[in-house]
């Protein structure tokens, strides 16, 4: 937590005062500090000058900076922040902080987390088949987003998901107004707002984040100890060769040398620069008419370096000798500049061009990628290829589904639009996010039961109490929903593959609206049914 303060901090001290920067550029500043190890005030004021204009390219600048740190250091209080009251707030400055403010009292991550529970997703199959609810689309996005990272992001804590879910909710309908020319101008993000920012795709929408730098949680268990299964967590691998069932625990346990490592260090992979030092990354298996799929990725520099980090990895994991194929393909970046591209089908036609191809279309060099099949004795025809390439992307997950140097950090969705709207430098201790509170609040009293028709004589409404838990039962209904429509599709496809086609689920379920502007914000019924019907047809 100390470590997100210290950032918080950073960040007023660049977007206040004589030289204060806009947001944008205050974030990009403090990234650049960071690199170089400037990650408070105190690190700064304590650093020579040489240092601080190294990191941010710009003497002048630098001078202002250590002079502004040296100050508040020696005085807090003389910050160049003006101080202010409420009286003295103009309405701009107040909805700033309605809009971004974070809770002011002290709360720990398990706290935080606490304060955001949802209802529990329903186990009544039967219920939730007969269940029809009354929202609008807008709700409905955020629902879906916020199941949905279970699965995909599964180290996201609720405030996260929340938080990200808001941001693709925002995105959509930023889009969709625009569509309809309720608004106009290319936005936040066509101006550049998140220019230099990580992005995630969620429900195949790339949205701009902001790391949690130090957020710590422990997820709360819940009544019976269950967890959302992630993807391919629960499939089990059947050895084709020696015939012996392996679960998905007992794959991962292989790698588990590495795993710890592959949690805490989370580099780009390189594009020309120095090779990290990470070790394997592993992908859940998918299983497929008894065909069994898994990926690994890791760095290395050279043909020489691959050729023997392959040979280590068989060794390591004696399974994968029984293997039908282990496919194989890397791009490494020579002195000279070029890059050299190689694969091996290892008897599998077209197996290894068609995993060197993720390589090419995500521009990733000095990666090796090991794909292992244990064929099951039924051809799957083009869908192997899928199934490959699901699993390369899932081990290249922590580079491939994160644009930026983001690994298992808790996220934030940032607010480019409000950023826009207001030019303005957030005061306060605030951050330019979507806060998961107000998300929170939002899809609690979204989803409703449908209108009962009019009956002369009885006009008897439901009190605010009754809707309230109406439409918390609602909600844990489509949670519910939602759970049995992923969880059905978990074990067969990949990550990537899963948020795709999740977009689609939600089109196919979203309620009928009237078309153009008359049906913006539009409210109509959604049959959890219809999201039952989506599942996987075994």
């Amino acid at each position: 937590m100390a470590a997100q303060k210290d950032m918080q901090d950073l960040l007023r001290l660049l977007t206040t005062g004589r030289n204060k920067l806009p947001m944008l550029g205050a974030m990009q500043r403090v990234k650049a500090l960071q690199v170089a190890g400037l990650k408070s005030i105190n690190d700064i004021a304590t650093n020579s000058l040489t240092t601080i204009t190294k990191a941010v390219s710009d003497e002048k600048a630098a001078k202002a900076l250590l002079a502004a740190c040296k100050a508040h250091i020696k005085d807090p209080s003389t910050s160049s922040k003006r101080p202010s009251t409420s009286s003295d707030l103009s309405p701009t400055s107040k909805r700033l902080r309605a809009t971004y403010g974070s809770d002011t009292t002290s709360q720990t991550p398990q706290e935080l987390e606490a304060s955001l529970a949802l209802p529990q997703p329903s186990k009544d199959e039967e219920a939730i088949e007969k269940c029809v609810i009354y929202t609008n689309r807008a709700p409905l996005v955020l629902a879906f987003a916020v199941k949905l990272l279970e699965y995909t992001m599964p180290e996201q804590p609720l405030s996260s998901r929340l938080s990200l879910g808001q941001a693709v909710c925002s995105a959509n309908s930023r889009s969709k107004a625009v569509s309809l020319g309720i608004e106009k101008g290319k936005g936040a993000e066509g101006d550049g707002w998140g220019m230099g920012q990580p992005k995630v795709r969620i429900l195949g929408r790339e949205v701009s984040v902001l790391k949690r730098t130090g957020y710590e949680w422990k997820e709360e268990k819940g009544e019976k100890g269950e967890k959302p299964t992630t993807v391919g967590e629960s499939s089990s691998v059947k050895d084709e060769e020696g015939g012996e069932e392996q679960s998905q625990a007992t794959m991962k346990a292989e790698s588990q040398d590495t795993s710890e490592s592959d949690t805490k260090i989370h580099p780009l992979f390189s594009k020309g620069g120095a090779a990290s030092k990470v070790g394997w990354t592993t992908s859940s298996t998918i299983t497929s008419k008894q065909s069994t799929f898994i990926a690994r990725s890791i760095i290395v520099t050279s043909p020489t370096q691959a050729k023997a980090t392959i040979n280590a990895l068989t060794s390591t994991h004696p399974s994968l000798k029984t293997a039908s194929h282990n496919i194989t393909a890397y791009r490494i970046i020579l002195p000279s500049g070029s890059i050299l591209e190689d694969s091996n089908d290892d008897g599998e036609s077209k197996a290894g061009a068609c995993i060197l191809r993720v390589l090419k279309d995500h521009n990733l060099t000095n990666v090796l990628l090991v794909v292992s099949r244990w064929y099951g004795g039924i051809f799957l025809g083009p869908d192997r290829f899928r199934i490959m390439t699901d699993v390369a992307k899932d081990a290249l997950a922590q580079r491939l589904r994160v644009v930026g140097a983001v690994g298992q950090e808790a996220l934030w969705g940032l607010d480019l639009e409000g950023m826009q709207s207001e030019n303005s430098p957030v005061t306060g201790d605030s951050l330019p996010i979507h806060r998961p509170e107000g998300a929170r609040a939002y899809i609690m009293k979204a989803f409703a039961c449908p209108p009962e028709p009019e009956v002369e004589g009885k006009k008897k409404k439901k009190t605010a109490a009754q809707a309230g838990v109406e439409k918390e039962e609602n909600l844990g209904m489509l949670f519910g929903a939602l759970d049995l429509l992923f969880g059905s599709w978990v074990q067969h496809i990949g990550k990537d593959e899963l948020d795709r086609r999740a977009w689609g689920w939600y089109v196919n379920v979203r309620p009928e609206v009237e078309g153009g502007v008359a049906g913006w914000g539009g409210k109509g019924n959604v049959k959890l049914s219809d999201i039952l019907a989506l599942r996987r047809k075994e």
